[in-house]
């Protein structure tokens, strides 16, 4: 299971990263959407992407020190 947890969190945080940095680099060439979504959007889900990957990361901290 915390292998699981363990992959779920580092495939959310590299998400979460690409989704911001999409986001800021379309955002930079003067776009204000990307595929219909706002960059404002696209950026608030990266950003819960990496929040998710901390809490993931947290859980798996946690339970080892049982």
């Amino acid at each position: 299971m915390s292998n699981l947890i363990n992959l779920v969190g580092n495939v959310a945080g590299i998400l979460g990263i690409a989704t911001c940095a999409a986001a800021g680099l379309v955002r930079l060439a003067g776009h204000y959407a990307l595929a219909g979504f706002g960059t404002g959007t696209l950026l608030l889900l990266g950003t819960a992407l990496m929040v998710m990957a901390c809490l993931s990361k947290l859980h798996l901290l946690a339970s080892h020190a049982r």
